[in-house]
């Protein structure tokens, strides 16, 4: 019986092309004016050659997003590969765009993040790990920042900042829970004024918001400027720009803001950069990423992250928004593994048939169809298919999507590659040529910060109430009297369930979204709304993958899925 080989192992036997045939491929000039080679498989796109793309016409954007993700899987970044190589394998120019992997998960709950089986990007283990050294200097810049803060404050606090009210923490790429509440500046006068501060992960940085919403480097230095780092004790803000930080962070940013092009294991082209969590952030690759994309291919496939509830709504409410970026068709991948557990059904269970639990856990794909629907958007199901499905499972699933008048298909990308998902790309060319696409936001921008979240709460979460303390409901409404009323929202909760508890499956209803907390972004201009138990500094599970990872030894890496 022949052994199923692991992601790494298919991954270290890819074929790989130098980069500069991929980039060739895409009609990219060999140019040192144009790209950088990093090493003989990954290239950065130098932004002056970007500016010169500007006038080209777009392709066609795919957004691919999932239902509620489980311990059984949903394969989103799988898909979103193997859709890109289907593409190009029915003679389409397609690009995929995704998100950096992020360290923290990929040695903690999750392992790497490069797709999967025969449908993922390459070089995989770079990808997973260092890659081009983003994700550092983003944690460089925002570190930076704190440094400025705390060294201003030692040398008189000019500015009189109430260190009290500093509002900017400190970050890593890593999961660390004993950072999340810390204190600095200890150890006597020589060190600073002792004050409480604490950690997030690189992901949920405002930088890394603002990394992905930038139009260009000068966009990127204006947002910098403006982000809010804490408040005199007369509660005036203080922002990046009073400290004459936006000129060195956007330095130490030069080169992480030109997008990073690889390939798929089919060398199809993909371009990966930036990484903010969906669940704690908005979830999505950067915008000049995908507008790179959008130049340089006819049909750009992208995600974002976790399930529609997240990754979606704040990909189109709030990138979108933010961009100008509109889709032409989504895609909403699901497994019947995943569905049976929304239905009720033990991870161990899973292999064997279930068609009525399948049924129950039907109703979390329904809602999410329907949210993507009140975008005004296509929605065409993908089911990631796994070996231990059954004919009734899979033919269940299939009719419930007919009934809802939705198309869908089976794909077996994991296992096939671009063979198994040509069926889906016919399926979303049909669509994205009929031009279906009536994109609205879900809110509008002059509406109280409060109701945008309520109106997400209870159109997406399908939530009674939101619950917030008039603490909090005071601080939305000195947010709006400061002139930020206009941004929009960034909820932050678990990404197991439509509610704050992860426990809760399926479709629930009329339960209530709690506000913990909100925070400004004034630099990547949204509100961060926390709610529930979710944290930005994630902690390691009991076992983390990291217990897994290892050099062998031939020097190559194991482990890393």
């Amino acid at each position: 019986m022949s052994t199923v080989k692991s992601d790494i192992e298919i991954a270290r036997a890819a074929k790989m092309k130098p980069i500069q045939d991929v980039l060739n491929g895409l009609n990219v000039p060999d140019k040192a004016e144009v790209y950088s080679p990093m090493g003989r498989y990954i290239a950065k796109i130098k932004t002056e050659y970007l500016d010169t793309l500007k006038n080209k016409k777009d392709g066609k954007l795919i957004l691919v997003t999932a239902i509620t993700p489980t311990p059984a899987g949903e394969g989103k970044t799988t898909t979103s590969v193997g859709l890109c190589d289907g593409l190009n394998k029915i003679g389409k120019k397609s690009i995929v765009c995704l998100r950096e992997p992020s360290l923290g998960p990929s040695f903690g709950m999750k392992g790497g993040a490069a797709g999967g089986g025969f449908a993922q990007v390459v070089p995989m283990e770079q990808i997973n790990l260092h890659f081009t050294g983003d994700f550092h200097a983003i944690t460089s810049a925002h570190n930076l920042l704190s440094a400025l803060i705390d060294n201003h404050i030692y040398w008189g606090n000019k500015l009189n900042i109430d260190v009290r009210r500093i509002v900017w923490k400190r970050v890593m790429d890593m999961n660390d829970r004993s950072l999340r509440s810390i204190n600095v500046n200890l150890g006597g006068i020589a060190n600073g004024y002792p004050r409480e501060d604490g950690f997030d992960i690189t992901v949920a940085s405002e930088i890394m918001a603002i990394f992905c919403l930038s139009k260009d480097l000068k966009d990127l230095e204006n947002r910098i400027g403006n982000i809010t780092i804490g408040y005199t004790k007369d509660k005036k803000p203080i922002y990046a720009k009073d400290l004459n930080a936006q000129g060195p962070m956007t330095v130490l940013l030069k080169d992480a803001i030109r997008p990073n092009v690889t390939q798929t294991l089919e060398n199809n082209p993909a371009i990966i950069h930036g990484g903010p969590f969906a669940n704690i952030a908005h979830g999505c690759n950067s915008v000049i990423a995908t507008k790179t994309g959008l130049k340089l291919s006819d049909y750009v496939v992208t995600e974002a992250g976790f399930g529609a509830d997240l990754g979606a709504e704040k990909f189109l409410d709030i990138k979108c928004r933010k961009s100008g970026l509109k889709p032409d068709c989504v895609v909403i991948v699901a497994t019947i593994r995943a569905l049976k557990m929304h239905g009720g059904v033990a991870k161990e269970d899973l292999k064997k048939e279930n068609v009525e639990s399948l049924k129950k856990g039907l109703v979390n794909l329904e809602r999410h169809i329907n949210n993507v629907k009140k975008f005004g958007l296509p929605v065409v199901v993908a089911v990631n298919h796994f070996i231990t499905d059954t004919d009734k499972e899979v033919n269940a699933l299939i009719d419930f999507c007919k009934k809802l008048g939705v198309k869908v298909s089976l794909c077996t990308h994991w296992s096939n590659g671009s063979e198994g998902t040509k069926d889906l790309a016919k399926t979303v060319v049909e669509i994205c040529d009929k031009n279906e696409s009536k994109f609205k936001f879900l809110y509008e921008d002059k509406i109280p910060l409060f109701k945008k979240i309520e109106t997400i709460a209870k159109e997406i979460y399908h939530a009674s109430e939101v619950v917030a303390d008039t603490k909090i409901r005071n601080q939305l409404k000195d947010f709006e009297a400061k002139g930020y009323g206009n941004l929009p929202i960034c909820v932050a909760k678990t990404q197991y369930s439509f509610s704050t508890d992860p426990s809760l499956k399926g479709a629930p209803s009329g339960h209530v979204l709690p506000v913990r907390e909100t925070r400004l972004s004034s630099g990547a201009e949204f509100i961060v709304v926390i709610c529930g138990e979710i944290m930005t500094m994630p902690g390691l599970p009991r076992v983390p993958a990291a217990d897994s990872i290892k050099i062998n030894s031939k020097g190559e890496v194991e482990g890393l899925f």
